[in-house]
């Protein structure tokens, strides 16, 4: 892989989070720097591309089940990242072409990207935000009018939380709990978060968060269940439940055996009521 130009608003001198997951997505949209962060990572977990693949995997099955069997229609994307091959909007567009997709990133190259993908698309935009100060965020004017705040929204937010540090200015679940009481009744929240899972497997997942931790990007959190379960604040989940994202209305036949890195990301799907 070869690097092109770099845009004068990207700092390619320190990893990105969007590129470091393209990265391990095997993407072209990344620099060496990102490149080098992921080669760190595999030389503690070999199988830790499946992090970012399981990721994407509940993405895909959750927004499905929240535009097939919920019903919804509007779709806040908190940290959407990089475009891949399917992304919220096309996932929900298929399933209703009326639903309207909101992303929100401030990644220079994931605003270039999207916005040139989204160019003719009237109901899908992408904003400029920090997802982790949802009072700025739920006051932008395109969040407030492209989504009717008096239905029920869904809101996402994978693979982001486990990058709000325990030194960040509010912790996690004060962030989460300014979104959920801003979202109607009958909203819905989906989250992914990387996890601690508290076995045999803990070792491995404490490794892949030092390498996190130490490196230039600064973040990525292992969480314990029980953890990831407050950023709810008490919503009611959804079947099955908290569980490894790959255990999550699986669409056939899971694998045989897991890898450290499927045991180590867990996701869910709640409902306000």
């Amino acid at each position: 892989m070869s690097d092109r130009p770099v845009p004068s608003c990207v700092d390619a001198t320190k990893p990105s989070i969007a590129r470091v997951y393209d990265a391990f997505l095997g993407g072209a949209d990344n620099y060496e720097v990102d490149r080098e962060l992921v080669s760190s990572v595999l030389r503690t977990a070999p199988e830790a591309a499946d992090l970012a693949v399981e990721n994407r995997r509940f993405l895909i099955r959750a927004c499905r089940y929240l535009a097939e069997h919920a019903g919804i229609t509007q779709f806040l994307d908190c940290g959407s990242g990089l475009p891949t091959a399917e992304n919220t909007h096309t996932v929900v567009q298929g399933v209703n072409p009326d639903s309207r997709v909101v992303y929100v990133d401030n990644d220079p190259l994931v605003l270039a990207h999207s916005r040139a993908l989204l160019d003719r698309d009237e109901s899908t935009v992408i904003v400029s935000e920090n997802i982790f100060e949802p009072e700025t965020l739920l006051r932008n004017d395109v969040v407030r009018s492209r989504l009717d705040w008096n239905a029920p929204i869904a809101l996402l937010h994978m693979g982001t939380l486990h990058h709000c540090n325990d030194g960040h200015a509010r912790p996690r679940q004060d962030i989460m709990r300014s979104y959920i009481d801003a979202l109607p009744p009958g909203s819905y929240v989906a989250i992914s978060h990387f996890l601690d899972p508290e076995d045999e497997y803990s070792t491995t997942a404490r490794k892949m968060e030092e390498v996190f931790l130490h490196s230039m990007m600064g973040s990525g959190t292992f969480s314990t269940a029980a953890e990831i379960r407050k950023l709810f604040n008490g919503l009611e989940l959804i079947a099955p439940g908290l569980v490894r994202c790959v255990d999550w209305l699986p669409e056939g036949p899971g694998p045989e055996r897991l890898n450290a890195a499927q045991r180590c990301i867990a996701g869910a799907v709640a409902v306000k009521r």
